[in-house]
């Protein structure tokens, strides 16, 4: 199968910057889509970015302008540069994928969350 592998997460001061990244690996035929979810405590999950193998994303209306996604699709690897953070963006950052194993079945991994921290 797939398996994602966050790193990246920590505590950050409001204001602060951060740098995830997701690295998908195991058998890989083809990942179309990566992106990045958020769940903070009490609250559901929910979609901060997503990025297509060519390039063209979306964002959170929450997070337009602070935060940037990007990937190596040669890596698989997908990242988040977090701008300007704000208290209100503390929560479990998951990643997840969408691709091939083979040319026939399609996965869905998720990544185990990475802790994100914005405090004084």
């Amino acid at each position: 199968q797939v398996q994602l592998v966050e790193s990246g997460g920590g505590l950050v001061q409001p204001g602060g910057s951060l740098r995830l990244s997701c690295a998908a690996s195991g058998s890989i035929f083809r990942i179309d889509t990566m992106g990045w979810h958020r769940q903070a405590p009490g609250k559901e999950r929910e979609l901060v970015a997503s990025i297509t193998t060519g390039g063209s994303t979306t964002y959170a209306n929450s997070v337009k302008g602070r935060f940037t996604i990007s990937r190596d699709n040669a890596k698989n690897t997908v990242y988040l540069q977090m701008n300007s953070l704000e208290p209100e963006d503390t929560a479990v950052y998951y990643c997840n994928a969408y691709g091939f194993i083979n040319r026939l079945t399609d996965v869905r991994p998720w990544g185990q969350g990475t802790q994100v921290t914005v405090s004084s």
